[in-house]
């Protein structure tokens, strides 16, 4: 039997970040689409939100490893040319066209009612209403108010929205229909098979099991060590059958067993993760950045406790409304509380804390140049100190 690799956890810190793409060069000139490429294929998929607190998030994992750019090219690249997709993976994400059969055992689930039920079961009872609606894509791409018959809420579990949006839902989770953006991030549904070309629709499907082997797989690479539990996640695949997935692939060599300093669990090593002697970053991270995305896998990589508290009244917040992780070198040595304010034209600073054992002169430094970077990327002139809270605070102002 072969012995797990031995992992420091300094040196797991620097095999993440490196498989996440903060070992890669920024461009040296403007950000173009190979760029933004290589990103997607790092990661794997970007997630949505519809917060625009600072910035849509799915424009901020690109900035966090690539630097400034025009977000308008991501738009391009997802929603025009259609080289990207919308899909429910990991919540609602953006994933490579290529990999639609991967995610077609989660439609499959989805039409026989193991999963979303509820939609399952509307569909059922009113099965003449979501082939109309069906139909009326089929005529032209349209949003949800669009449809000629939306059918207002009738206080059912969906809550405020009409009947024709969980309709829209429904055919989206099925796959007959896919999501294009329009300006606002406004939804527009059109036919699937407008969005994603004939030549990978006609490609055969991979059994349950083999795609789930291919995702967990690349969960590991976008990782470099994990644990079974970070792997699952990554995909949001079902536990039971994806555990048995990855004990196959440990036995077929194809992942290895770890142990990393520190951590309670067993781990699994990708093949061909790299562990650099450093990684040199400054940067600001989206609350929905694969780097943290997970957040028992946060604590346990970079020793960083978080949650977002968008949901927690104002008084019983610890840290702020939107707060964003800074990532300086291989380790997480702050978080700082932000709103882009586009009329005064400000990135305003309300809360900013360094994290137990930090230097925070020195998180303060870098700090700035985080805060420049983004200001200029969200489209204002700068950022200011709009707030007291934090030990960071005062240095900042």
């Amino acid at each position: 039997m072969t012995r797990p690799v031995r992992i420091s956890a300094p040196a797991a810190r620097r095999i993440a970040l490196a498989a996440q793409g903060f070992r890669d060069p920024r461009p040296t000139g403007a950000v173009d689409r190979r760029h933004l490429r290589r990103v997607m294929a790092r990661l794997q998929l970007l997630q949505l939100d519809s917060v625009p607190v600072v910035m849509r998030t799915q424009y901020m994992p690109a900035f966090s490893r690539l630097g400034p750019y025009e977000p308008e090219l991501l738009d391009r690249i997802a929603y025009r040319d259609d080289e990207w997709f919308e899909a429910w993976c990991h919540e609602a994400s953006l994933l490579a066209i290529d990999d639609e059969p991967l995610l077609r055992w989660s439609k499959a689930r989805a039409r026989r009612g193991e999963t979303w039920k509820h939609l399952a079961e509307f569909a059922a009872n009113d099965a003449a209403y979501v082939s109309d609606v069906l139909a009326q894509v089929r005529e032209r791409p349209l949003a949800p108010g669009e449809l000629r018959e939306p059918r207002p809420r009738n206080g059912e579990w969906w809550g405020d929205r009409s009947l024709g949006a969980v309709a829209l839902d429904w055919l989206f989770r099925v796959g007959e229909v896919g999501i294009r953006r329009k300006p606002g991030f406004v939804k527009e549904f059109d036919v699937f098979d407008r969005i994603v070309p004939a030549e990978i629709l006609e490609r055969a499907t991979p059994s349950e099991e083999d795609a789930h082997r291919c995702l967990l797989l690349r969960a590991a690479a976008s990782h470099g060590v994990a644990t079974v539990a970070d792997l699952v996640d990554y995909h949001r695949l079902p536990k039971v059958p994806a555990r048995a997935r990855v004990a196959e692939l440990v036995e077929d060599g194809q992942l290895l067993d770890a142990e990393v300093e520190g951590w309670n669990r067993p781990a699994l090593l990708h093949p061909d993760a790299v562990t650099p002697r450093a990684v040199d970053t400054c940067t600001l991270v989206s609350p929905f950045d694969p780097v943290v995305w997970f957040r028992e896998r946060a604590s346990r990589v970079f020793g960083f406790e978080y949650r977002i508290e968008i949901y927690t009244p104002a008084e019983k917040r610890v840290y702020g409304y939107y707060v964003l992780p800074f990532l300086l070198g291989d380790r997480l040595v702050g978080r700082v509380d932000l709103k882009t304010d586009r009329g005064a034209g400000v990135l305003l600073v309300r809360a900013a804390f360094s994290e137990e054992g930090t230097d925070a002169a020195e998180v303060a430094g870098g700090l700035r140049c985080a805060l420049d970077d983004l200001a200029r990327f969200v489209g204002v002139d700068g950022w200011a100190v709009d707030g007291d809270k934090g030990d960071l605070i005062r240095r900042l102002r």
